[in-house]
Formats: structure tokens, C-alpha cells, sequence
């Protein structure tokens, strides 16, 4: 369960471009959205045909296809599908999985001919969309890859908040801790207009805690994403600045989940602070433009560049504002599962600061955002203050279109940081440790900017 917005596929047209080794399996085969068209309309439920796509486009495609054991997909995905017959009391005699050798296409036409004797077995099609389902997380689940995800159902953020004890794009964090708080409130969302604030510390939804015996109740984030306008939630919530404990009521109803925007200013009378909410082109451009504008205000010691809930986005970015900072210089690998590799270099066509630089860094710091920062690190190009990033950089995702209108994005490369160590799954370290904390928050505290700035 995520607390965020599913990523949606960019364009729907079918193109059969970049679906490798794809022979004559026809409608099993996924294909590459034509950039441009809209995206597809609501996918229809799952099939059988889904599932063979799904294994046949991660061979195909997935970075680590060509050395893929078929029983690393199949295994996973028949014990999920035995497991949703077991949850709507549909098991069957006869669902056991066949023998597996190792050989893709032969294990494929096992699988399948066992697959098809089970559905037909179901009562309707509701049943056969829901075992399609479980097996597709399964495969895809049994990659543990940060970067592979089936993109089926739209996961809403309903009454307008985020949590503390989210990690990169949306998932729970696995060093999440005692208490939960708000670290996000989105303007006019159900939750602001119930009157919560920043730094708020949630100790239970509809009076289910967060957290039992420090361990963090995942189940408890399906209020928080199940319903329709009109359903409520009741919050128990202490505000540290005040040391309340109390009791809101938020209603379900439609808001604008407005785009986050960088923003920019002054501190400390000559330090340029700049906030990036996500690494798109368009907008590290506008953060060169925004230090432009304040350096001709006054003569500027330094810069913060601000990554805290930064969740990602475009490597060209990254080459842009690593451009910023050094030239000539190799940031990242993107490397096949046979280890070759293709460097990732700054984009040396952009104006140097030379300033002073620190960026500033959260748990949600993810993908795009791990990739700067390890690179800020690892050259030297300036220091990181706040927690460790997200570690959520497996590779760089494509996104593949599947007969029903879901999306199945894959790293088609791995990646590794400057030093050609690994990021993923573990983050970057700060070089001066300043957490966000909820009372920090419900003060209008910074610690980590006031940090940044004394160190410039």
C-alpha cells in the first residue's frame, strides 16, 4: 500500500519499437506507448493474455531478461494465484504448479495450459480478473525492483496529506519511527480544511493506531486511500507546539492536487535558497534562473538547493544541474546485466556557478534525486545536509503498454553512483546530519537550512 499517485503512462498508441526477441507470439507481445497520444482510458480487468505479456516483456526488456530464470517469475506468480483462490474460497484440486525446468517458452506453455484449466474452472469473471491480477504482482513483485511496477489502478491520496513514514515516491519506509506526522498538507485538500498543520503527529485513523509496539500498521493507510466524496475519517492527532491531543473529523472531496513549483529567496541576507520539487528539464532550468535573479540582488555567498520530497523525475536534469557545479566530469553508470556500462556525464553547455553549495536532503530524496545527490558527494561538488536519501534508484524505467491499457515500467539498465558504488536500496548518507523532526515542524523550525546556511 502507497500513500501517492501511481505514475501513468505517457501516451497509449500501440508501437512495437523496443520489444527485443518478441518472434511471432503476436498479442503476447507489450509494446512502447507513441509518444504524444493521450493516455489510455481506465484499463479494462486482466487476462490470461496479460499475464503471458507481462512474462514475455520482462525477458524482452527487464535489464536482467537475458540471464532471467522463468521459475523466478512463475513461481511467485502461481503462489499468489493460489493464495487470491484460497481468499474467495475458489481452490481447486487441481492447482498445483507443473514442473519447471529453467527453459523460458517451455515453462511458459506449463504454466499456461495449468493457468487456463483453473479459470475455466471460476465462476465468473470477476473471479479470472483477480487471479490475473495476483499473478501479474507476483511476477513483477519477484523482481524487488524499485523501479518495476505494474501500473493498474490509480492509488488516490484522498483527504490531502503525507506522512513521515514515507520513503521516495510512495512506499512505507523501512526505518519508519515512532510518531507519524504530517510533513505535507496540499492547499484546500480535505485535511486542510479540517484544520491540520504541518508537524502534526497522526496517532490513529477511525481509532486504529499507526503504530503497534513500534511496529508501523501498514492497513491503516486504506483509509487514506479508499472511498468516494462524502466518506470520512477521524483523525487523533497531537500538535507538539502545543502538546494537544485531539480529534478531527476530514470529508472526502474533490481538490486540486496543484503541481509543486520551485521556489526561491534569500537567507541569511546573501545565500540563495532554491527548492526543487522534482527533476523535470524545465524546471532545473528555472533553478539556474532563479539564482540568476538573486545574484543580481547582491553578491551571493553560497547556495542551498533544497531536495527534501523531491521524488525524481529526468536524468537530463540531473546533467543540467551537475553542470552547474563541474564540467567533464562522469556522474553515474548505466550498466546491462553483464556489467557494461555507459557513463552519464554533466551537461558541460551550462554556465558554471562557482559557488559555495549545499543541497539539502530527506527520505524522500528518490531516483533522479539519489542519482544527484551521490554525485554531489561523490566529486566533491559541494555537501549534503539532512537524512539519508531514499535509495531508490534501481535504473533508469521505460514504460510498456499492455493489452488491457495498464502500463509495466522496467529499468532496462541498472545503475551504479561516480565511485561505482551502489545506491540503490541504500541511499546517500549526509555529510552533516539534520533531520526534519515534528516538533521542528509544528515550530516553523528548519534545522536543516539553518545547518546549510551556518556551513557557508
Amino acid at each position: 500500500m502507497v500513500l501517492a499517485v501511481a505514475t501513468t503512462l505517457v501516451g497509449a498508441g500501440v508501437s512495437t519499437a523496443g520489444a527485443a526477441g518478441t518472434g511471432n507470439r503476436g498479442a503476447a507481445t507489450c509494446t512502447k506507448p507513441d509518444p504524444g497520444v493521450p493516455p489510455p482510458p481506465t484499463p479494462s480487468p486482466p487476462t490470461a493474455t496479460t499475464v503471458e505479456q507481462v512474462y514475455h516483456c520482462i525477458f524482452d526488456n527487464y535489464y536482467s531478461g537475458p540471464v532471467l530464470d522463468s521459475r523466478t517469475l512463475l513461481v511467485p506468480a502461481f503462489a499468489a494465484l493460489t493464495q487470491e483462490l484460497q481468499r474467495g474460497q475458489l481452490d481447486q484440486p487441481g492447482a498445483t504448479l507443473p514442473a519447471l525446468t529453467g527453459r523460458k517458452d517451455a515453462d511458459w506453455t506449463a504454466f499456461k495450459a495449468v493457468y487456463q484449466r483453473i479459470a475455466r474452472a471460476l465462476p465468473d469473471d470477476e473471479a479470472r480478473a483477480a487471479i490475473a491480477t495476483a499473478a501479474i504482482e507476483g511476477m513483477v513483485e519477484a523482481l524487488d525492483d524499485n523501479h518495476a511496477r505494474w501500473i493498474y489502478k490509480r492509488v488516490p491520496n484522498l483527504y490531502g496529506l503525507g506522512l513521515s513514514v514515507i520513503v521516495g515516491p510512495g512506499d512505507i519506509d523501512p526505518v519508519a519511527d515512532e510518531p507519524a506526522y504530517i510533513d505535507r498538507i496540499i492547499a484546500d485538500s480535505p485535511v486542510a480544511k479540517a484544520g491540520l498543520r504541518l508537524g502534526d503527529e497522526l496517532l490513529a485513523v477511525n481509532d486504529v493506531p499507526l503504530f503497534v509496539n513500534g511496529v508501523f500498521n501498514e492497513g491503516v493507510l486504506s483509509y487514506l486511500t479508499t472511498g468516494d466524496p462524502g466518506t470520512t475519517a477521524t483523525f487523533t492527532v497531537r500538535r507538539p507546539v502545543t502538546g494537544a491531543t485531539f480529534t478531527v473529523t476530514a470529508t472526502v472531496d474533490r481538490y486540486q492536487n496543484t503541481r509543486r513549483v520551485v521556489e526561491s529567496r534569500l537567507v541569511d541576507g546573501n545565500v540563495a535558497y532554491v527548492s526543487l520539487p522534482g527533476f523535470e528539464p524545465q524546471l532545473a532550468d528555472q533553478v539556474l534562473a532563479a539564482i540568476a535573479d538573486l545574484r543580481e540582488q547582491t553578491n551571493l555567498r553560497g547556495v542551498v538547493l533544497d531536495l527534501r520530497g523531491n521524488g525524481g523525475g529526468s536524468p537530463a536534469a540531473v546533467a543540467t544541474l551537475t553542470g552547474a557545479l563541474a564540467h567533464g566530469k562522469i556522474t553515474s553508470y548505466w550498466c546491462d546485466v553483464r556489467e557494461r556500462c555507459r557513463p552519464n556525464r554533466t551537461d558541460d553547455s551550462v554556465e558554471l556557478l562557482n559557488l559555495p553549495f549545499v543541497a539539502l536532503t530527506d527520505r524522500r530524496c528518490a531516483s533522479a534525486c539519489d542519482s544527484f545527490s551521490s554525485a554531489v558527494k561523490d566529486l566533491k561538488l559541494g555537501t549534503l545536509v539532512g537524512t539519508r536519501t531514499a535509495g531508490a534508484v534501481s535504473g533508469p524505467g521505460a514504460a510498456y503498454l499492455l493489452d488491457n491499457g495498464s502500463g509495466l515500467m522496467l529499468p532496462e539498465r541498472h545503475e551504479i553512483a561516480a565511485n561505482k558504488e551502489i545506491v540503490n536500496t541504500i541511499g546517500v548518507a549526509p555529510d552533516h546530519y539534520a533531520p526534519m523532526t515534528a516538533a521542528d515542524l509544528s515550530a516553523g523550525r528548519d534545522p536543516g537550512l539553518a545547518k546549510a546556511v551556518s556551513l557557508l
